[in-house]
Order: C-alpha cells, then sequence, then structure tokens
C-alpha cells in the first residue's frame, strides 16, 4: 500500500467524532478514501451529520507519525503484513455480514482467503484443568476435520483452543486465527509471544486497532463481534457467568450464528454461563462430533451401546472420584486408601493426564473430550 492511499483510510478510520457508521455511509458516496477527502464540507453534509463531515475535514493528532509508524510495521515483513480494507478481495465475506464491520483490518499472518470454515471457541481465563483439557481436544479434533479455529488469545480457554488448533490442523492448512484487542506490534498477554508467533507462522493474527494501541479494556469486548462474526458457530468451552465469553454467544446468535457449549459440573462456577447458554437454547457439545454433524461437516455417527465401556472396567480411584473437584480427605473416606498411597496413586494418575490438581489441595478428574 503507497504512502497516500494509507494515509487516506487512516484519515477516515482514525478521524475523531466521525465514527465507523459515517464512514461507511461515505464510502458507499463516494467510493475511496481519497475521492472523500476532495469533497468539500457542504458536499459531505449532504451524506453525513455536520458534526461527522467537520471531522473528517481535522487532521488526527499526530497523523504524519502514525503513518510513518504503520508504514514501517508494514515494510517489516511485507510477506506476513497487510492493511486489509474493506473492499479488499481479501477482506472477510462474513464479516460484512456483522452490524459494524471495520473499515479496515491489521493482518499478520497468511492471507485471509486460505481460511476454511471457522468456528470460534472461546471460554474463561481462569479455567479448570479440565476445561483446558476439553478446549485442546475439541479444537484438535475440528481442526482435524477442516476447520479453521478462531479465538482471542487470552489466558486460559482461548490460548488452549489455540494450541490444539496448531497440533491437529494439517501442515499446509490455515489452523488458526487470533483476533487481538491490541495493535500487531505487541502481543497481549505477553505470556502469549511464542503462541503468537506460532499462530502467524500457520494461521493469521487480526486486529482492527491501530499499530500502537495498547491493551484498553474497552477494546476487548469490541473485539468478540469479530470472532463470531468470522466463524460459522461458537463453541463456549467454559464461562462464569458474568464471563466475557457469553458477550460473544450473544454476539453469535445476534448474527443467526449456531452458538455451541459444553455441559460441566454443577458445582464448578466455570460452568454456569454454558449451562446458562444451554437453558437458552445453545446446542449441547459433548464430543467434537456433534459440533461437526451440527455444522453439517460429517454425517451423523450411529449412538451405539457398545461405544460405552462396559461398568467396572475404570480404575477405581477415578470411579471414587466422579467429575467434580474433590479434596484428599474425602477421597481418604471414600477409597479407604492411606494418604500416603493415595497421594502417590494421584500423582501417577496426574502424569498420565488423567487427573488435575486445582488451587485449594482439590484434585479432579479428566475426561477425553
Amino acid at each position: 500500500m503507497e504512502r497516500a492511499e494509507l494515509a487516506a483510510w487512516l484519515r477516515l478510520t482514525l478521524a475523531p467524532g466521525l465514527g465507523s457508521r459515517a464512514a461507511r455511509q461515505l464510502l458507499k458516496a463516494f467510493g475511496l478514501p481519497a475521492a472523500i477527502l476532495e469533497q468539500d464540507l457542504a458536499t459531505l453534509t449532504q451524506v453525513v451529520e455536520q458534526g461527522a463531515a467537520k471531522a473528517l475535514r481535522r487532521e488526527p493528532p499526530h497523523f504524519e507519525q502514525h503513518i510513518d509508524t504503520t508504514l514501517q510495521w508494514l515494510q517489516q515483513d511485507a510477506a506476513q503484513r497487510a492493511i486489509v480494507t474493506l473492499g479488499d478481495p481479501e477482506y472477510p465475506a462474513a464479516l460484512l455480514q456483522i452490524e459494524d464491520p471495520p473499515l479496515l483490518l491489521y493482518r499478520l499472518g497468511r492471507p485471509l482467503t486460505e481460511a476454511r470454515t471457522a468456528l470460534a471457541m472461546v471460554g474463561s481465563r481462569n479455567p479448570t484443568a479440565q476445561g483446558l483439557q476439553n478446549a485442546r481436544q475439541f479444537a484438535r479434533a475440528l481442526a482435524e476435520h477442516g476447520l479453521t479455529i478462531v479465538s482471542g488469545l487470552a489466558l486460559g480457554i482461548d490460548g488452549a483452543a489455540h494450541e490444539g488448533a496448531l497440533d491437529g490442523a494439517p501442515p499446509d492448512a490455515m489452523a488458526t486465527i487470533a483476533v487481538v484487542g491490541t495493535g500487531l506490534d505487541r502481543v497481549y498477554p505477553r505470556r502469549h509471544l511464542a503462541l503468537a508467533h506460532r499462530i502467524a507462522e500457520r494461521g493469521a493474527l487480526l486486529s482492527e486497532y491501530p499499530i500502537g494501541t495498547p491493551p484498553l479494556q474497552e477494546n476487548f469486548p469490541r473485539r468478540n463481534r469479530l470472532i463470531s462474526g468470522l466463524s460459522q458457530g461458537t463453541l463456549v468451552v467454559e464461562a462464569a457467568l458474568k464471563s466475557g465469553s457469553l458477550i460473544t454467544a450473544r454476539l453469535a446468535a445476534e448474527q443467526g450464528k449456531e452458538v455451541f457449549a459444553i455441559p460441566g459440573s454443577i458445582h464448578s462456577p466455570q460452568a454456569r454461563g454454558c449451562h446458562a447458554l444451554l437453558r437458552q437454547g445453545a446446542k449441547l457439545a459433548e464430543s467434537a462430533q456433534d459440533v461437526l454433524e451440527e455444522l453439517r461437516l460429517v454425517p451423523a455417527a450411529p449412538r451405539a451401546d457398545e461405544d460405552e465401556p462396559a461398568e467396572g472396567e475404570e480404575d477405581p480411584l477415578l470411579a471414587a472420584m466422579g467429575y467434580d473437584p474433590v479434596g484428599l480427605d474425602a477421597l481418604i473416606a471414600r477409597t479407604g486408601i492411606p494418604a500416603p498411597q493415595l497421594q502417590a496413586k494421584l500423582l501417577e494418575l496426574e502424569l498420565a493426564g488423567q487427573v488435575g490438581r486445582l488451587p485449594g489441595g482439590l484434585f479432579q478428574r479428566l475426561a477425553a473430550a
């Protein structure tokens, strides 16, 4: 993108007080941003309110510096970095159907035209061990079956979903898309720096926010409309009742997309959001197969009784644990196993990936997704 073209687009997106709705009205009336900027105030006010027209006529603060910063970011790796504008062939058609599509997207990674059928996966930033395992296993299985997993790069379920997709997708496939709430010149949270590099190699990171934008709290709920908008459906893995993941689920429903939820323990606060969604009509997801069938990506599988393991085949300690978090004293009471032997057995199961250790001295059995 040449400097003049970039400057025109940035002027349209950065003008304080203009707003994306007014900007889209101007694009519809005059075409490219450069043509909009050639119009006088009287002509502009025939399309938008006078306040919006005047906002466009004022140059944003530090505008030339912002153009330079953006060009430098683009030129660092032209093969991986792009600004995808409204009307560009790479601009996702699915986003054109949402209420407030961004005027442009900053992209780091593979072209968006490589994306396969997309599914959003979201959930708690403070998940249980089972929730993390579910996210990884569902994402891996869904990516193996041809889905691109979309999430938000947050700690917890988001990160596990990205990792699972990277593990499951074929090497040449668009594995996952991370929609972030900052400029693409920074990674938030910093703990996901290595993960972000992996996503850029085998997927893409997207942002509607300009280069240099820090992690502002108000930007993260807003980017959720893009996570759901890019996707054919949204799977909520684990969420509390006030989780931001429920915002994504609500937006997906408003966009006419499928909403799926994984059930959890009735005693787990992180499961209550999913249970609320299920009461509201979300589709129950007990396995990746449930999602694939609902999206008509695989034929429905027969539900044969012989698929269920015979009673008594499982480890007695696992049977005593159930699927809810449980403390050591309760397990001693249930099993009669002395504490030293019980702790050794729990460690063995933990190393085998069958038990997770939770805060407060609790343990939880991990079920396969």
